[in-house]
């Protein structure tokens, strides 16, 4: 291989790294450190070499440093050079002297040019995976996007603005999530992973960070910090609950997160596939952030237990299941949200004294089904016999058979009784 071909090789590799970010500098020093490498295993070190580099005419030179010895006395032609051999450079030299002399690459052999080759593929490949983990390292947290490549039954593979790849995972994903090729994507960077010096961008839609990065783009004072967001629970693409707080006491934080007729936080929704979103007035104030967290529901007396971080929730029989909600996503992301178990009781002004609460059957009755029907405001035999069937499996999320085996033993309970 010529000179010109290893100046080519050079200017070939100075091209490529252009085009993954790595800065002149350091690509000067991986150019310099490869040479050295070759060299060294070449011929034991690299000590006496001089590698300069000129990024600016984009070539090199390489100067080998050698010592003058006595005819007889040379035992390493790499790092010295005879008396009478340097006396043909320069007349003048002495035995001792210094004598610097050009060498080229392309003297040393094909296969130094191909160990050369191998050894900057290596080292460039090895710093374009740390910029990019490096890059991404930073982006954690941050919204990105992404167009489409690649779509697989587990993950979506995405190409940034420089091709660099970018995964969604299905796990990430919003349920009803769904991408062609081709298609921009928004997501945030949820974590970057790097093993064995291989890194992956892991995305998300999912991650209650992504809704919270949406508001700070629809919502200019929450990006301004005059509104702070202090807590986000999320069941990707069914429903959220977003608490909210103002430090300007002229400025209503529920409203200007909604926008004017909705305006703000429908992009938002469209984003997340109609995610519904409540939006609250965030309160220091535990008792009255759960009454506020359980919306639209009406809570007619609480008792908590900030140890046990619990609460006991007392509603109007007609408020129960708005409390609920549907397939019961109301008061779990009040719990979510809020931090606390929360256990919905039905609020009976006037107990019952042939009523019977639940906890009387555990013998009959497994504790865990007693439990699941206390979370939907079922306390006594009567509640549960008063509700719909129907209600019981769904909102309980229970067997049907199981419903049948309780309603059974209640109801052979009063019967002994009359």
């Amino acid at each position: 291989m010529a000179k010109k071909e290893v100046i080519s090789l050079i200017d070939t590799f100075s091209e490529f790294k252009e085009l993954k970010n790595i800065d002149r500098m350091t690509m000067i020093n991986v150019i310099e450190d490869s040479f050295r490498n070759v060299i060294s295993k070449m011929f034991g070190t690299d000590e006496n070499y001089d590698v300069i580099i000129n990024p600016d005419k984009g070539d090199l030179e390489i100067w080998r440093n050698r010592t003058i010895v006595e005819d007889g006395d040379l035992e390493d032609p790499n790092t010295e050079i005879s008396l009478s051999d340097a006396l043909k450079i320069d007349k003048d030299f002495e035995v001792g002297e210094e004598v610097t002399d050009e060498v080229f690459f392309e003297n040393f052999g094909r296969r130094a040019i191909l160990n050369l080759r191998q050894t900057l593929a290596s080292k460039i490949l090895e710093l374009q995976k740390d910029s990019l983990y490096n890059k991404y390292k930073e982006k954690v947290g941050e919204i990105v996007s992404g167009e489409v490549y690649q779509v697989w039954k587990k993950e979506i593979l995405l190409l940034d603005d420089e091709k660099e790849e970018l995964l969604l995972p299905k796990t990430e994903q919003i349920p009803s999530d769904f991408f062609r090729k081709g298609e921009h994507v928004r997501a945030v960077v949820a974590r970057v992973e790097n093993k064995n010096n291989n890194p992956k961008i892991i995305l998300s839609r999912t991650s209650p960070v992504f809704l919270e990065r949406l508001f700070e783009l629809e919502v200019p004072e929450i990006n301004d910090g005059l509104i702070t967001i202090k807590s986000i629970a999320r069941i990707p693409g069914e429903r959220a609950k977003v608490a909210v707080e103002s430090y300007d006491d002229r400025i209503d934080p529920v409203g200007a997160c909604v926008g004017m007729k909705g305006s703000r936080i429908h992009g938002i929704v469209r984003e997340l596939r109609n995610e519904n979103i409540d939006i609250i007035n965030y309160t220091s104030n535990m008792s009255l952030y759960i009454q506020r967290a359980l919306s639209p529901a009406k809570v007619s007396r609480i008792k908590l237990n900030d140890d046990e971080k619990r609460a006991e929730v007392f509603l109007r029989p007609e408020e129960v299941s708005l409390a609920i909600g549907k397939g019961g996503l109301n008061i779990k992301l009040a719990s979510m949200l809020t931090g606390y178990v929360i256990d919905v009781y039905r609020d009976i002004d006037d107990f019952d004294e042939e009523d019977i609460y639940l906890d009387e059957f555990r013998d009959e009755i497994d504790e865990w089904v007693i439990e699941q029907l206390k979370k939907i405001g079922c306390v006594t035999a009567k509640n549960v016999l008063a509700a719909n069937r129907e209600t019981l499996i769904q909102d309980a999320d229970l067997e049907e058979n199981t419903v049948d085996e309780v309603l059974a033993i209640l109801r052979a309970e009063f019967e002994d009784e009359g």
